[in-house]
């Protein structure tokens, strides 16, 4: 059985990465990350540093962990990347999130 904490821990991650994968994220992130068709005069690597801090950034607030926190900013780059390549659906992307956030909420 899993305890209250692990599920709390996991809805507030499921909660942050909505945040920072939604609002906080906005238009500008969003297209400026996209390697392959980047905005003019803005380099792609900033923006999709900046977008996977953001998700690191909340991983260490709701886990304390800067392990956590580091393999997050790695996955989420490479996850985002991916997507941007066109290896991942929208879908595979949400979910490959999301599966990880169960696994810092569960380790």
């Amino acid at each position: 059985m899993v305890s209250n904490a692990v599920l709390s821990r996991i809805l507030l991650l499921f909660a942050g990465h909505a945040l920072c994968d939604y609002p906080l994220q906005g238009n500008f992130l969003a297209k400026g990350k996209n390697h392959r068709n980047p905005l003019p005069r803005v380099p792609w690597y900033q923006c999709m540093f900046a977008h996977a801090m953001i998700h690191a950034g909340m991983v260490y607030l709701i886990t304390q962990s800067v392990t956590f926190a580091s393999l997050e900013f790695v996955v989420h780059f490479w996850t985002d990347f991916a997507k941007c390549d066109g290896k991942l659906t929208f879908n595979q992307d949400q979910s490959i999130h999301y599966a990880f956030k169960v696994l810092w909420g569960v380790l």
